[in-house]
């Protein structure tokens, strides 16, 4: 478990101190995701920047050049590849045709050595699964939603990506983890995380909790992108693939079993039947997994009717 989290400044009124605190109070939220390692990237005219170090984000210290205005950033929870190593933290930095980019993911991805052999791409040093991605871009020549929805498809596992390009834009791609975005239309910018819970409490923070926003809504399946001008657009990928990790890597513990129990108790509460608490469950959602989406009941009951789309049909 990782986050990812950002600003786009698209009307550039924050100055680079208020994007610097903003930052610094998101990326330690963030820290409940991660704690093995933190990094940005940032586009400072026309070259992407990655700072990245082996500590929690508490310990960074985040200074922005003037006239930066679109930044994301990752938190690590390192679950392959030493985050010892700083080249194995993201985000990643890549170029495809006369595009330079740089990738950060939440996830963890299952197909990346077969891909890479498959797909003849060279062997890395960078140990982490998360690097097939740049690699499948890079292979590609191109950054758009086309070569974006190409790799999206060819990975088994859990992701979100989120890719800031060198002319101020970052495309968000959804997959099976969590994403959250926040509009902040008299401020002139966006405010991104992987979790809601997370994003509220960085505004509590930062005293803009009861500035008026509004979420963009994203779901499995979904690829925006969100330009240097703030304006959005859409495309959408899909797989199998995507759900292909729970059935071939259940993952089920003691503890798991027990909390499933208490998380039928709890379903109802947010209008959703205890049958899909356990449809997630026998097809590999972890306990925690299945906890967070029941904060989300519509994309839980999206798996649930793919899952049964499936076990009908294959």
């Amino acid at each position: 478990m990782c986050a990812i989290f950002g600003l786009i400044d698209y009307e550039h009124r924050l100055t680079t101190r208020a994007k610097e605190k903003i930052l610094k109070v998101l990326s330690k939220e963030c820290e409940v995701r991660g704690t093995d390692a933190t990094g940005f990237a940032y586009n400072h005219n026309g070259h992407i920047s990655i700072y990245k170090r082996p500590l929690p984000a508490r310990k960074m210290h985040l200074h922005l050049p003037d006239e930066v205005y679109a930044i994301m950033g990752h938190t690590r929870m390192a679950t392959q590849g030493s985050e010892k190593l700083n080249y194995n933290n993201h985000p990643f930095p890549g170029r495809a045709g006369n595009k330079n980019f740089a990738l950060a993911h939440n996830g963890v991805l299952s197909n990346d050595k077969l891909l890479r052999k498959e797909k003849s791409l060279p062997e890395s040093y960078i140990q982490t699964d998360s690097y097939i991605a740049v690699q499948l871009l890079e292979s590609a020549g191109s950054l758009d939603f086309n070569s974006i929805r190409e790799m999206a498809e060819n990975l088994i596992g859990s992701f979100v990506f989120t890719i800031l390009d060198d002319s101020d834009g970052i495309y968000f791609v959804r997959g099976n983890n969590p994403l959250c975005i926040y509009k902040f239309h008299a401020h002139g910018f966006y405010l991104y995380a992987s979790t809601k819970e997370i994003l509220d409490r960085t505004l509590r923070r930062i005293g803009l909790s009861k500035a008026p926003k509004t979420e963009i809504k994203t779901m499995l399946g979904n690829i925006l992108r969100i330009d240097a001008n703030g304006n959005i657009e859409r495309s959408e990928f899909y797989s199998y693939s995507d759900f292909a990790r729970f059935y071939t890597f259940p993952r089920r513990t003691l503890h798991d079993d027990f909390q499933i129990e208490q998380l039928k108790e709890f379903a109802g509460c947010f209008g959703v039947d205890p049958c899909y608490v356990d449809l997630l469950y026998e097809n590999g959602f972890s306990a925690d997994e299945i906890e967070e989406l029941l904060y989300e009941p519509e994309e839980l009951m999206n798996y649930a009717d793919v899952l049964e789309y499936e076990g009908l049909y294959f």
